[in-house]
């Protein structure tokens, strides 16, 4: 197989390159698009993959065409006016995954999965008084709220400046106070922070609904994807939007370049999630990649290759119901990214553990160095001894996560 990947002197803050086409052909399902080479033909930039993220984050409305003016909307009293009706409520769900990690950094695709059994909910009270925020992270005035919660505050503002027919501005501005709008905000989540799983754009996901639910309003998806990588630019730089489409989609998709297309699975993919209890690292993950792309470019290139063959190829097993071969590639993956340096002693022990329980194949989820590993299981009471012999093996939690067939 020819193939030529492009240098990157640039360490993304996530899976966030949108380059051109990753075309791959998997020896064993034969080709994933029309060009047999893997290539890219320009290299993931800062434009494509963003820096680390800044201090200032976009927080100002602009006008639609059909909207009140920029001059007006960036009043407080366009973001704060009375406009809730009601008390509102919004959900989202956790994300996985399942193939694809690093190479998806440069171009190729990956597979993601829903996972609805950890969930985020939010619910939108409106106030009299200055906004409230209760949640597990902070309780206490809006205007108060730590800096780690930035995000947070540009999707409550992000929502409410749109249900006033206005798009939030992506240019980077500090926070003003005095926009934050007048109501109560209060979030309840069962997703780990900081493990790979989606965190963030659930929570802002679930924020969106719910100020529109509380307005009344209607929120079409791509408004919803919008409103989410808003708050994600604020936590990641400049995301992908893997993220935004998964915690959103009610099936597992096939995430290229920032198109999202459902696959449709022939049975139920039955998992065991384990958190390893340590926070994953994706930057320094991925610039340990890129470093490593320098040293030992051929090899290293080959690998991300097979990682690429590995995630299209799977979506034939997954629309055929082979769970089994499914397995069999998690595991060949899980290896891949050891072998790049995205694993560790402790990920791997749960691995091990996976596999030693009779799981098809384990592997890491996400950018590696922590976070959480994902197991193939046969059945419930499989996923049960699966989570047993994970928790043995040093992971803190487990849950069992079913992806329905269609």
């Amino acid at each position: 197989m020819s193939h030529r990947l492009a240098r990157s002197s640039t360490v993304p803050s996530d899976y966030t390159c949108e380059a051109t086409r990753f075309s791959c052909r998997d020896p064993v399902s034969g080709p994933a698009g029309a060009n047999p080479s893997t290539r890219l033909d320009r290299p993931p930039s800062a434009s494509h993959c963003g820096a680390a993220p800044t201090e200032s984050i976009p927080m100002n409305p602009r006008s639609r065409p059909d909207a009140p003016s920029a001059s007006a909307a960036g009043t407080p009293e366009a973001a704060s006016g009375p406009v809730l009706s009601r008390t509102g409520r919004g959900a989202a769900h956790a994300k996985s995954i399942l193939l694809g990690e690093h190479a998806v950094v440069y171009g190729a695709p990956a597979i993601a999965i829903p996972i609805h059994e950890l969930e985020t909910l939010a619910t939108v009270t409106p106030s009299s008084g200055p906004g409230m925020l209760d949640s597990d992270l902070f309780t206490g005035p809006l205007d108060t709220a730590p800096e780690r919660l930035r995000p947070v505050l540009t999707a409550l503002l992000a929502a409410s400046v749109r249900i006033r027919g206005l798009e939030p501005d992506d240019r980077a501005t500090p926070i003003d106070p005095r926009l934050l709008p007048s109501l109560n905000l209060r979030i309840r989540s069962t997703i780990p922070h900081e493990r790979g799983l989606g965190s963030s754009a659930a929570v802002a996901a679930a924020i969106a609904r719910a100020v529109h639910d509380a307005a009344e309003r209607t929120l079409d998806p791509d408004a919803l994807f919008s409103l989410i990588q808003t708050s994600e630019r604020a936590a990641h730089g400049n995301p992908s939007g893997i993220d935004a489409r998964t915690v959103t989609s009610p099936v597992p998709i096939r995430f290229d370049r920032g198109d999202a297309q459902p696959i449709a699975l022939g049975a139920p993919l039955l998992l065991t999630v384990a958190d390893s209890g340590s926070s994953g690292s994706t930057t320094q993950a991925v610039g340990g990649v890129s470093r490593r792309r320098e040293q030992a470019p051929q090899e290293t290139d080959a690998l991300l290759n097979r990682l690429a063959q590995i995630a299209d190829g799977a979506i034939a097993d997954l629309e055929s119901g082979a769970v089994e071969a499914v397995g069999s590639r998690m595991r060949e993956a899980h290896d891949i990214l050891h072998r790049v340096g995205v694993s560790s002693d402790q990920l791997d022990a749960i691995v091990d553990a996976a596999h030693r329980a009779g799981s098809p194949g384990a592997k890491l989820t996400g950018g590696g160095l922590g976070g959480c590993v994902i197991a193939v299981a046969r059945d419930t009471a499989h996923a049960d001894a699966l989570g047993d012999a994970m928790r043995r093996a040093g992971a803190q939690h487990t849950w069992t996560v079913e992806v329905p067939s269609a």
